[in-house]
């Protein structure tokens, strides 16, 4: 018996990072040797005092739903991150605590997108933007970029591409896959062509904000342009900087009338987020940020060395990120060399030859190209490289 399913699920890709993770994780149960580099997760344990904050939370009896929306107290850290962090001001109603920033992401485009609705996506993206676009209806615009204008939009591009069905713009900075970041400069010269399309919302994915290394403070789009906070929703969460993967705490900032959409599309799906976890972030967002210091130092570390190591493999060309835990790689010299059919065949041949996994850069809106995750130990990442080194010279 085949069962119909509907039809908007044919049109969604499943995660490229999570199949090539799954396919490493399939080839070391049979007893490869592999190094997966795929998962953007930190190789870093929960800090101490957060999972502290966790079994107290458990102790007393926190352990029942919570406000779909979030506790009080969760929303009250997040308000006050906000000002500590981004000089930005914000009420109760304006926060959404979701599970995770990815179901923040989610409830945006379910509350604003309707069919036949534009919403621009610059490329190389996060995987699930477009997909999660679709799912509502609505049609992902993609704003191709490159690595010799730092996987940037510039105004003129993001002008050209705004139409009378645009409605959203996504901006992730730093970015996944790139590690790229904008400038304070240029989000003011991106911010100053939004102004002149007042019906365009747009959603700035801060989620690697404190994975920063570049010599200029991190500033996020309303900080930079407060002209514009009104239309812009901020996602952040507390996943990647405080190694709070399975946990699953994201939250979203904005507009009071369209938060209260979001959360009617959390109400008749989660429901609330864990209340152990929101437990847990408070703890995160209002304790010592020492932790989120001392990890995003490895990250810097490990960056530092991977960048110059991959350039200096036959075929590879890399360029340093701003922040982040990936580098994106262009490949297309190794491609053409072996002679493969595309970055999807040249990460299955370094998979099967190297035993090392990467994820292809089509999935990333950026064929020819593949992603590095560098959120593993630097021994992992030196095994890594030197595996490469020998399936290249053999090229």
């Amino acid at each position: 018996m085949s069962i119909r399913t509907a039809q908007r699920v044919a049109q969604v890709k499943p995660s490229a990072t999570i199949a090539m993770s799954m396919k490493a994780a399939e080839l070391k149960a049979r007893g490869r040797n592999i190094l997966s580099l795929s998962m953007g997760e930190p190789d870093f344990e929960t800090p101490d005092h957060i999972q502290q904050a966790a079994i107290e939370a458990i102790r007393d009896g926190q352990t029942r739903y919570t406000a779909v929306d979030g506790t009080p107290a969760l929303k009250d850290a997040i308000i006050e991150k906000f000002n500590r962090d981004n000089e930005l001001s914000y009420q109760r109603d304006q926060i959404l605590v979701s599970c995770g920033a990815k179901q923040s992401l989610y409830n945006l485009i379910q509350a604003l997108i309707d069919p036949g609705d534009e919403v621009l996506i610059p490329a190389p993206y996060w995987v699930s933007y477009p997909d999660m676009v679709r799912l509502a209806g609505g049609a992902p615009v993609i704003l191709h970029t490159t690595m010799d204008n730092g996987f940037k939009i510039t105004p003129t591009q993001l002008r050209s591409s705004i139409n009378e069905e645009t409605r959203l713009l996504i901006l992730n900075s730093p970015g996944n896959p790139t590690g790229r970041a904008y400038s304070r400069a240029e989000l003011a010269a991106l911010g100053e062509v939004l102004e002149e399309f007042p019906r365009v919302v747009i959603c700035t994915d801060d989620i690697y904000e404190h994975i920063w290394w570049a010599d200029e403070p991190f500033t996020t789009l309303p900080q930079v342009c407060p002209a514009l906070k009104g239309r812009t929703v901020v996602v952040n969460g507390v996943s990647k900087a405080y190694a709070m993967t399975g946990w699953r705490i994201g939250y979203a900032a904005g507009d009071a009338e369209l938060i209260k959409q979001m959360r009617k599309i959390q109400g008749q799906s989660t429901s609330n987020p864990c209340s152990i976890s929101q437990a847990a972030a408070v703890a995160a967002l209002t304790d010592s940020q020492l932790c989120v210091e001392h990890m995003c130092a490895e990250f810097k570390k490990r960056h530092d060395w991977l960048v110059p190591a991959l350039n200096d493999l036959p075929g590879l060309a890399c360029a340093p990120g701003e922040g982040a835990f990936y580098v994106f790689i262009d490949a297309s010299g190794a491609i053409e060399a072996m002679g493969l059919d595309g970055d999807g065949a040249f990460c299955e041949h370094l998979l099967e030859k190297a035993g090392v996994a990467l994820v292809p850069g089509t999935a990333f809106g950026a064929p020819g190209h593949a992603r590095i995750s560098f959120a593993c130990s630097l021994d992992t990442l030196k095994d890594a490289v030197e595996r490469l080194r020998n399936v290249l010279a053999d090229a």
